[in-house]
């Protein structure tokens, strides 16, 4: 092959490439697609780098997927004033993450944790692998990692395509349709639009979503699907103390250093409305938590503002009903004297 039939095929090549990339971004866009961000280890360690600094007008957020959701960072910070640093894993215990900051020595910040039942109060393998992956990341990265994040970071702002969870070709694949066999099982294959995530870690349906009773039924299936699963037998009572104490531990080094932790019960509805319904009665689990680590909690029912949010797939808030959730936790914790006073006078949007 002569130098100059390589550089045709070279220039042939470049154009399809360049071609399939147009039309594929084209499309998403067309569709209405907006740029979310790959929701990683590389991600998380640049959160957690965040939680360091500034910390006196800074607010921790630890838990899973429904304070991911349910929090709106712009409407928190416009309310109190104070930056929120979303350190929240879909679908994952918190407890490593708020052990990874009770066991750093410059941490003396301010940290919400989020108690969804089913995932804080469990010992489930895989609700740690994320947290864990994300931690690991945070303590070993090193500077190329660091310079190759930064570079991602513009590139990703710029391509819708180059959500990996959504629209990779591996992603695409795993989203073909494979009926299950007996004994075999695929993973639920979740709406392309439920899970938007921003670069300040804040995920949120989109409001095409929210709006779209067949999306919403699919997630709602998965929801009910996971409800029928055996997750093991009920904890013991010896089993919720162990948890709780070793939760104890954390909660008390991070406020023998100045810092403050409250717990937050944020909304549900349907079949995942009461503690109770999915085997989680609040007696036994949410004020068990509170009086044994001695700190405040403020659970959804418990405030007009945030009591009467419907979650459209039962277990999370849209972008609309977020604000107005974080208004009233904003609210309650200034009441509370957890945090300052009202910076800005805001009403549910």
């Amino acid at each position: 092959m002569t130098e100059k039939t390589i550089a045709k095929s070279a220039v042939l090549m470049a154009v399809i490439v360049l071609a399939t990339v147009i039309g594929y971004e084209t499309a998403l866009r067309v569709k209405g697609m907006p740029i979310s961000y790959d929701d990683n280890p590389a991600l998380w360690a640049n959160s957690r780098k965040d939680a360091l600094e500034d910390q006196q007008h800074s607010v921790v957020f630890v838990g899973s997927s429904r304070i991911k959701y349910d929090l709106d960072i712009p409407t928190w910070e416009a309310q109190t004033g104070m930056r929120a640093v979303q350190l929240a894993h879909v679908g994952s215990n918190p407890i490593p993450m708020l052990e990874d900051l009770a066991n750093d020595e410059h941490f003396k910040g301010n940290v919400v944790v989020d108690v969804t039942e089913p995932l804080f109060f469990s010992d489930l393998p895989f609700m740690f692998e994320k947290p864990a992956a994300g931690i690991t990341y945070f303590h070993e990265r090193t500077l190329a990692q660091q310079a190759s994040f930064e570079i991602n970071r513009l590139v990703e702002s710029q391509l819708v395509f180059l959500d990996k969870d959504n629209f990779s070709m591996n992603a695409r694949i795993d989203r073909l349709f494979i009926p299950n066999r007996p004994g075999v099982f695929g993973p639920p294959i979740f709406p392309e639009e439920f899970a938007m995530t921003q670069f300040d870690r804040q995920t949120c349906m989109t409001d095409r979503f929210a709006h779209d009773t067949s999306q919403v039924n699919v997630v709602r299936g998965i929801w009910a699907g996971m409800l029928k699963a055996k997750m093991g037998p009920p904890l013991t009572d010896a089993q919720i103390d162990a948890i709780v104490r070793n939760v104890k531990k954390s909660t008390d080094r991070i406020k023998a250093r100045g810092g403050k932790v409250v717990f937050v019960r944020t909304p549900s509805s349907g079949p995942f409305l009461q503690g109770e319904t999915m085997g989680f009665p609040r007696a036994r689990y949410w004020d068990k938590l509170l009086r044994m680590t001695g700190c405040q909690g403020v659970h959804f029912q418990d405030h007009a503002s945030m009591s009467n949010l419907p979650c459209p797939e039962f277990s999370h808030l849209d972008q609309s009903d977020a604000k107005k959730y974080t208004i009233g936790l904003a609210s309650v914790l200034q009441q509370m004297q957890w945090i300052p006073g009202q910076k800005r006078l805001l009403t549910n949007l």
